[in-house]
């Protein structure tokens, strides 16, 4: 029966649209215990991931790195290995940063610091997961009650996020420079790079929220994996007994 057909065939279109809704256009060809349902996720080439690299690391005002970049076809393979070496260079660097900071202390002892390493994959991967979980349900509510709102899907959004957070790889490595005002000053060019990518992408919905996450995440980090050490200068141990003797001659 035709009318039958037609029905099967509006079915299959509705739930192709509720699953893109999330994936971005992806379509898993398997169950989410399966293997192939994640490799649609990681379907990406070097090229495309070092251009949407560039892309992240040299942004253009007018170009929306979701519509520019990914083109309906996120990934989740640039935004991991980015925030595992993100993890392992802030932490790495701010051993690094301590122990040359140390050095003249007569008194420091270097011992390697691998809690570091747990507080960094905590904190960047709850940043680059929780964040774009709630911008996306913010911009998935925003698009119900003002229709000239486009949505993003969940995937598009952490996609942006993985690849704003680039630039820091580079720049947590600059950080083990002895410099407070170099410090600083790579923070305000890594804040504005990175944060232009999300600006871009979702202008002007959610600019203040995004500005000030993103504002945290780095001066955090700074403040947390790359103190300055202060040496206060110890008292010199000969210095009573030199006191004990001159009033013993004088008396």
């Amino acid at each position: 029966d035709p009318e039958d057909v037609k029905l099967d065939l509006s079915e299959d279109e509705e739930g192709q649209e509720e699953s893109s809704e999330l994936l971005g256009g992806q379509k898993p060809t398997g169950g989410f215990w399966t293997f192939e349902y994640y490799e649609s996720f990681f379907n990406v080439d070097t090229v495309q991931v070092l251009d949407r690299v560039k892309g992240s690391v040299l942004p253009l005002p007018g170009r929306n790195f979701i519509k520019h970049y990914l083109r309906s076809n996120p990934d989740l393979y640039g935004p991991f290995w980015i925030c595992v070496t993100l993890v392992f260079s802030v932490a790495i660097s701010g051993n690094l940063s301590t122990f040359l900071g140390e050095m003249g202390n007569p008194s420091y002892h270097y011992r390697p610091q691998f809690h570091r390493v747990t507080i960094a994959a905590v904190v960047i991967f709850m940043y680059a997961w929780l964040v774009p979980i709630g911008l996306w349900g913010f911009l998935t509510w925003r698009q119900g009650t003002e229709r000239q709102i486009g949505g993003y899907s969940f995937l598009e959004t952490v996609c942006v996020y993985g690849y704003s957070l680039f630039i820091y790889i580079p720049t947590s490595v600059l950080w083990i420079i002895p410099f407070e005002w170099l410090r600083w000053t790579l923070i305000l060019v890594a804040m504005v790079i990175s944060g232009s990518v999300l600006v871009l992408t979702f202008w002007p919905v959610v600019l203040v929220t995004i500005v000030v996450l993103h504002t945290l995440l780095a001066v955090g980090c700074k403040l947390y994996f790359f103190q300055t050490a202060v040496h206060v200068p110890t008292p010199d141990p000969t210095t009573p007994s030199t006191h004990i003797t001159l009033a013993t001659k004088l008396s």
